[in-house]
């Protein structure tokens, strides 16, 4: 049997992490996790031996090393998941593909400042002009896209697909800092939250004890 790695950061805060790692339990793929803690010597003293860019998450696949997220959930689609992770139709894969891309090289002003916190609730940020246009954007898409599938089923693609593992992080962020979203998107961001592998994900969060200072982000509602 095929040894199959993938190696991670904290649980709580590596929303990177989490997609890849969400798109191998979708897969049904038979993994180990790896947890390498954030900003830590353990970190910069271990790293080197799994990542060729020394950032996480990577899959290591019988000795053979896939780095970057989205390579790696393109990988487990084709390689675990029997290209199920994509809708068959072509249009709705390249929506998809493009929605994702953008998650994967875009909206910077909402992945640095609102930085996914797992066990973080109530936190308040600002939503200056620039983090207010991502999050408009990211509405609009997923509002689109489940328009688009509505009678296929409730994720993105009606289907789960690695667009709704791109974009999971970014419903965890929404819980976290209390962004509002229509009443139709709601359905949706629940769905997500109330995933099983989603519910694992935060389960094994809670349990851990890092703090990466960088991440706390934002004051609670109480004190704002």
């Amino acid at each position: 049997m095929n040894k199959v790695q993938l190696i991670i950061g904290n649980r709580n805060y590596s929303s990177w992490s989490l997609r890849a790692w969400l798109c191998l339990k979708k897969s049904g793929a038979n993994f180990e996790s790896i947890v390498l803690p954030l900003d830590t010597q353990e970190f910069e003293e271990k790293i080197g031996d799994y990542s060729p860019n020394r950032r996480v998450p990577v899959l290591w696949d019988d000795g053979q090393c896939i780095w970057d997220s989205l390579a790696i959930c393109e990988y487990v689609n084709e390689r675990f998941a029997n290209n199920s992770l994509w809708p068959e139709d072509s249009y709705s894969r390249g929506l998809g593909r493009s929605m994702v891309a953008e998650m994967h090289s875009g909206l910077s002003e909402l992945r640095s400042k609102l930085p996914m916190n797992c066990r973080a609730s109530n936190r308040y940020v600002e939503l200056d002009p620039l983090l207010q246009d991502d999050i408009d954007r990211i509405l609009a898409l997923w509002g689109d896209s489940l328009t688009i599938h509505s009678d296929k089923g409730r994720w993105l693609m009606g289907d789960f697909s690695i667009a709704d593992a791109m974009f999971a992080p970014v419903v965890l962020r929404f819980r976290t800092y209390g962004v509002i979203v229509p009443d139709s998107i709601q359905p949706y961001c629940d769905h997500v939250l109330a995933d099983s592998d989603v519910q694992l994900w935060l389960r094994d969060a809670l349990q851990e004890t890092w703090i990466v200072e960088a991440d706390e982000a934002g004051a609670t509602q109480a004190d704002h």
